[in-house]
């Protein structure tokens, strides 16, 4: 059997300026990073943008299991088929970050035959946005700390400083750092943190954004520090906002690529769900809608954060409103829930499927809270048993769900013409009414409480006094209307990841809370999730080679 890299190095891709030709974009509105990458150019949005929107789908999952679900090969499969059913579709991706591809997830582009390629570029430096984004991250811690060493005009307190630096690598060693050690010019001695890159509060700017004016705007509301008084200090303040902007100029712009069956990809931007927002970019999104009848676009993990935050930050602030969802489950993934160990999976096991089932329930409950359609699809292994297969069936479809099982990792677009035509009935049958979950008048308290009790399924909410604390503060300070981003672990609905299935009757435990102004939300990191990676035991580096004809090997 191939690898996914195999078959995306056998492929044969199109100049990106033929894949994209069917859909009114033309060479000029390129920028090109060779044959294959290009960036969209301003002037394509300002010629397209008073066209009338297409459909757009939202492709989300149950909570991820070692066993693994596929939620983006679904996403791409799926674009692939709806465009054999001549419907004109685009695909709307996030960018893969380095720490997962060399870490324990592996890359981001889909796999077997319902990928996106040039496979590799995509995985490992694209077209540069990730350095750009980390790059004007670490502008401003140096511009932050050059400030204190100068004489700290804005009377920072070096003990409330809030910017932490960042890198697109899982490092857990920089977690907690020690910065400023030395002699009296190699500036102030202090605590310091980083953060991967894909958690960085640029990153969350940039897929906000609508554009260059509104990116300036953002980055001039980041709050680094605050002073003795207590009053925050911003990017602005600091007059980083210019340099800043120009490091983020080029990445402002969507990329496109393609799929292998020449499919386009919007792919952009790329914050986690389990520690950000979890969305591609707003400007990607919105053009995608403009150029094509449907847009297909995925949320990160489980639809508990992915897709949480989806619909209540992404839709919410660029007033986005999606017309139909596909919930991403397989066999394996349910039964592993059911308290089947990993090397059991490929057994039939109606009893365990029975049991874990419920975590599929969960997620279609709070699915339909946001009153879209959803759409229920099964990624299909070999080992599934036509027993299994048509008791998800049933069950989905007692919940108001249509159903459709997805083949297209072993057959590309034709193994998703029976969710495409799923999807298609949905989009033409059955207008939702799409609301996000909560108000933006509630208080943050309640906001975490409803996400919490609504869509994790816990009894209540254990505010740390620190965090209680920086909530009242966030208020104060006039940002209580913001929405929130939960930082929680992807693998349970719970703050506990060993908790499979439906938990209940849980404590959620917040333990930090800070403002991302720039972003608009406030985050909020409950249990013992880190928003710095560390690298499992065997790292997938340890697989990745390039032979002496420039080949890579074992990205997956």
């Amino acid at each position: 059997m191939k690898t996914d890299i195999q078959i995306a190095q056998e492929a044969e891709m199109l100049p990106i300026t033929e894949v994209v030709k069917p859909f009114g974009i033309e060479a000029d509105d390129l920028e090109l990073y060779g044959k294959y990458k290009g960036k969209l150019s301003d002037e394509l949005w300002n010629r397209v943008k008073d066209k009338k929107d297409g459909k757009l789908v939202l492709v989300t999952a149950i909570n991820p299991t070692p066993a693994g679900e596929g939620k983006t090969t679904i996403t791409v499969g799926l674009g692939q088929a709806l465009n054999k059913l001549n419907k004109p579709t685009v695909i709307a991706l996030r960018e893969p970050s380095l720490g997962p591809c060399f870490g324990i997830k592996g890359g981001a582009a889909g796999g077997g035959y319902a990928q996106v390629v040039p496979m590799e570029d995509l995985n490992l430096h694209f077209t540069g946005d990730f350095h750009a984004i980390t790059s004007a991250n670490n502008l401003l811690a140096a511009m932050l700390d050059n400030h204190i060493q100068q004489g700290n005009e804005l009377g920072i307190d070096t003990r409330q400083i809030v910017w932490k630096r960042c890198l697109d690598m899982n490092d857990r060693v920089l977690r907690n750092i020690v910065v400023g050690l030395g002699g009296k010019m190699d500036g102030v001695v202090r605590d310091d943190h980083f953060v991967i890159t894909v958690a960085s509060e640029i990153m969350a700017i940039l897929c906000l954004a609508d554009d260059m004016k509104d990116l300036k705007k953002r980055l001039g509301s980041i709050i680094v520090a605050y002073t003795r008084e207590g009053k925050p200090v911003t990017a602005r303040d600091l007059n980083a906002v210019g340099a800043m902007a120009a490091l983020l100029k080029d990445a402002l712009k969507p990329n496109v690529i393609q799929t292998l069956e020449h499919t386009p990809a919007l792919v952009h931007g790329g914050p986690f769900a389990n520690i950000a927002h979890g969305c591609n970019s707003v400007r990607a999104t919105k053009t995608a809608l403009k150029l094509a009848d449907i847009v297909v676009t995925e949320a990160g993990f489980g639809a508990d954060l992915g897709a949480e935050k989806f619909f209540d930050i992404k839709c919410r602030k660029a007033g986005l409103k999606p017309d139909a969802v596909v919930l991403v489950a397989t066999v394996r993934a349910l039964k592993y829930n059911g308290g089947v160990p990993k090397a059991e999976l490929n057994s039939e096991n109606l009893d365990a499927l029975k049991a874990g089932i419920v975590n599929l329930e969960k997620h279609i409950e709070n699915l339909q809270k946001y009153g879209v359609p959803v759409v229920v699809t099964l990624n299909s292994f070999i080992t599934d048993t036509p027993a299994e297969t048509d008791y998800i069936k049933q069950f989905c479809e007692e919940r108001g769900c249509e159903f459709a099982l997805a083949q297209v990792w072993e057959h590309g677009g034709d193994g998703g013409i029976e969710l495409a035509q799923k999807v298609i009935d949905t989009l033409e049958n059955k207008s939702g009414s799409f609301q996000p979950l909560y108000e933006d008048s509630m208080s943050l308290k309640e906001k975490v409480e409803t996400i919490a009790t609504e869509i994790y399924g816990a009894r209540d909410v254990s505010f740390a006094p620190a965090a209680a604390k920086m909530l009242k503060t966030i208020e104060d300070l006039g940002f209580g209307t913001l929405p929130v981003c939960m930082a929680k672990t992807q693998y349970s609905l719970s703050d506990d990841q060993t908790k499979l299935g439906r938990p209940e009757g849980f404590t959620l435990n917040v333990r930090e809370v800070y403002v991302n102004a720039g972003a608009g939300f406030v985050v909020v990191i409950t249990g013992s999730i880190m928003t710095m990676p560390g690298l499992p035991k065997v790292p997938a580096a340890n697989n990745i080679d390039v032979d002496d004809n420039g080949v890579i090997t074992g990205l997956f």
